[in-house]
């Protein structure tokens, strides 16, 4: 029998915090945190490129940590590197353990066995996800509604291209709650907003958003924020207190129009 991935000292690949929280909302970090397991060494990359976007989306899990306690939600966040294995990916397609991210190669990940890739899977991206069932097991038999908020972050500058949004929000089925938020962004006319950019959900490649919220039928909105406005504690405090009231009255906004279609 080969030897497990994580050594016994290792934290588990996931961290439930603030678990009772019984607001409505349930906060996901799949690329939290650049962590790699010792028996990896360090995919034969630098300690540099490890800590830039292709090793994790930078900010946002101390956004997602603000969030957590201004909405009273729990939040659930992955410690290792998507380089690892992305928690936002299908197991199988070529960017779940990419072997080029953005134009890096990643050494590491070159000539993996079944046996490699199953590992990963096993021990790091089927227990975050597992994590995130059992609470969303719970809330339902409790009876506590649940809203799905997925934390990313984004590269100002993509292949040499800079990119004009400050947040993105992303969607696809049952969108009726990121296309209020989308509309309550706009609206405000402070910030430069994608719709669906600078990326988009899909079920071939997303994991998280299909697999937990629409197979559920729960609302959702996944947001981008750009990694050059959260890079710093005084950026994060601010979009988490920013977002928290909008990600607050959309939702009651969403409830008191679904309570007068039910009556």
């Amino acid at each position: 029998m080969s030897a497990p991935l994580l050594f016994p000292d290792e934290p588990t690949p996931f961290v439930v915090e603030n678990r009772t929280g019984h607001s409505p909302f349930l906060i996901l970090c799949d690329h939290g945190g650049k962590r790699i397991p010792r028996r990896l060494g360090d995919l034969g990359l630098p300690q540099s490129e490890i800590d830039r976007h292709i090793g994790w989306d930078i900010g946002v899990l101390a956004v997602s940590r603000h969030l957590s306690q201004l909405l009273n939600a729990p939040l659930v966040h992955q410690i290792y590197s998507r380089l690892v294995i992305d928690c936002n990916r299908n197991p199988g397609i070529p960017s779940s353990i990419p072997t080029l991210s953005e134009a890096t190669l990643v050494p590491g990940n070159m000539t993996l066995s079944q046996h490699d890739r199953d590992q990963r899977q096993t021990e790091i991206f089927a227990p975050y996800h597992a994590a995130i069932r059992d609470i969303l097991a719970e809330r339902k038999a409790l009876g506590i509604p649940t809203c799905l908020l997925a934390m990313h972050s984004f590269t100002p500058v993509f292949h040499g291209e800079q990119r004009p949004w400050e947040i993105g929000v992303l969607y696809q089925h049952k969108a009726d709650y990121a296309l209020a938020i989308l509309e309550q962004l706009q609206q405000s006319q402070r910030w430069t907003v994608g719709d669906n950019q600078p990326y988009s959900v899909s079920d071939e490649t997303d994991y998280a958003v299909p697999q937990h919220a629409v197979k559920n039928d729960l609302h959702y909105v996944e947001i981008e924020l750009r990694q050059d406005l959260i890079s710093q504690p005084a950026g994060q405090k601010m979009w988490a207190e920013d977002l928290a009231p909008i990600f607050t009255q959309c939702w009651e906004d969403i409830v008191s129009h679904q309570f007068k279609k039910e009556a």
